[in-house]
């Protein structure tokens, strides 16, 4: 069975609850699975772990692209760029719309199919949006998704339009963005929030990290950019799921990157503060562009949880990092390079050892922001090629 409960103060609800802050103290609700073992199935990607993520849910709910499954890379210039030997980017690019948002919205649409919901709403910095007004018209759902005015990329802006969501931008930046649609929801339930402050979006996230610790024998380090937490808070439960039923031995440390200019759990947790202070978000990674993270709470249990680490850096890191991906040939947005930068970063301070066995995740596909490839790109003329070509021919 299960249920959903206050990460604070214990009241718990029922799963065909729509609204997802406690009545009681206000603050956010997880779900709790009553899970004794781990029945894989013959289903692929995020629902061959529907035991783990969503047992009582029928597969005729099932909304589903086929997310998950993304694959494991190892790269020479990864490993030269940050130092480390045993370094594995996993990349979640390569799901259905570009980003990990697809493993979260296949079980909260799904869910909300359950529920019987027909109007689903977000608020985006872009990869959730396109997440999720994909994953609701597939379900026949209408979508509404408000957008910080001026500040996303036309690439994901260009999804949501395509997938037929209804695009309302709102003045100020994604936190903006946020408090309104949380004012909107509270009063009108009927519509069916897909942001990571409803909790199956974390269930359908942690199967990102059951891939990777299937796949890779005790990870030391598992590295994700930190923008609204979600993918940190899910895989401390992911880890958690994991290490209670017997699965690993060993809990692998998270390790949560933040962009300079938007990096309030940094902040929270290097100056000892008990709490959040939200700031005015600004970097180049837009993805993680975000300043009053929602789910700072379970993140932060779920550092605590493992031992983990909170780092922040630069944009310039973040540039320096997607140059080597993108000429890897595995390519990435920028946000998602934070993992990448701060595995570099780690390693030069001497908290990751070479030796260590280090993944680190890639949330989004190159194309999901192509401003940055053509600033940091570069092209020659035809006779200037011409030239060179005749160059190096002379030395073969």
């Amino acid at each position: 069975m299960s249920i959903l409960k206050c990460i604070s103060c214990g009241a718990q609800y029922d799963i065909s609850r729509r609204y997802f802050r406690c009545d009681k103290c206000g603050d956010l609700l997880e779900v709790v699975h009553d899970m004794e073992i781990y029945k894989p199935n013959s289903m692929k990607g995020v629902w061959r772990y529907k035991s783990l993520v969503h047992p009582e849910l029928h597969e005729k709910f099932i909304v589903t692209r086929g997310e998950g499954d993304t694959f494991l890379y190892k790269h020479e210039l990864i490993s030269e760029l940050t130092g480390i030997k045993e370094i594995r980017l996993k990349h979640e690019g390569e799901n259905p719309t570009g980003s990990f948002k697809d493993r979260g919205m296949t079980v909260a649409v799904s869910h909300g199919k359950f529920l019987g919901a027909r109007h689903t709403i977000c608020a985006s910095t872009g990869n959730t949006s396109a997440s999720a007004s994909s994953y609701s018209s597939i379900a026949g759902m209408k979508s509404s998704v408000l957008i910080p005015k001026g500040k996303i990329s036309r690439a994901k802006l260009i999804q949501s339009i395509a997938y037929g969501a209804e695009i309302v931008e709102v003045d100020g930046d994604f936190d903006s963005a946020m408090e309104n649609l949380e004012s909107i929801v509270k009063q009108n339930q009927h519509l069916y929030t897909l942001n990571s402050l409803n909790p199956w979006r974390l269930e359908g996230q942690k199967t990102i990290f059951y891939e990777i610790m299937d796949k890779v024998k005790e990870p030391d380090f598992i590295l994700v950019p930190a923008g609204n937490l979600g993918n940190t808070s899910a895989l401390g439960k992911a880890i958690r799921d994991y290490y209670e039923l017997g699965i690993i031995n060993k809990k692998p440390r998270i390790v949560a990157i933040q962009a300079e200019g938007a990096s309030p759990f940094y902040k929270m947790w290097h100056y000892g503060m008990d709490e959040i202070k939200p700031v005015i978000a600004e970097t180049i990674a837009s993805a993680i562009r975000i300043g009053n993270p929602v789910n700072w709470k379970k993140a932060k249990w779920a550092i605590k949880y493992t031992d983990g680490i909170v780092e922040a850096v630069s944009d310039s890191e973040i540039l320096d990092a997607k140059r080597a991906i993108d000429k890897s040939g595995i390519g990435a947005e920028p946000a998602s390079a934070a993992s990448v930068a701060g595995a570099k970063k780690l390693k030069e301070m001497g908290i990751i050892d070479k030796s260590d066995t280090v993944v680190a995740v890639l949330t989004g596909h190159v194309l999901k922001d192509i401003d940055n490839i053509t600033q940091i790109g570069s092209m020659i003329d035809f006779n200037t090629f011409l030239e060179r070509i005749k160059g190096e021919s002379k030395h073969n």
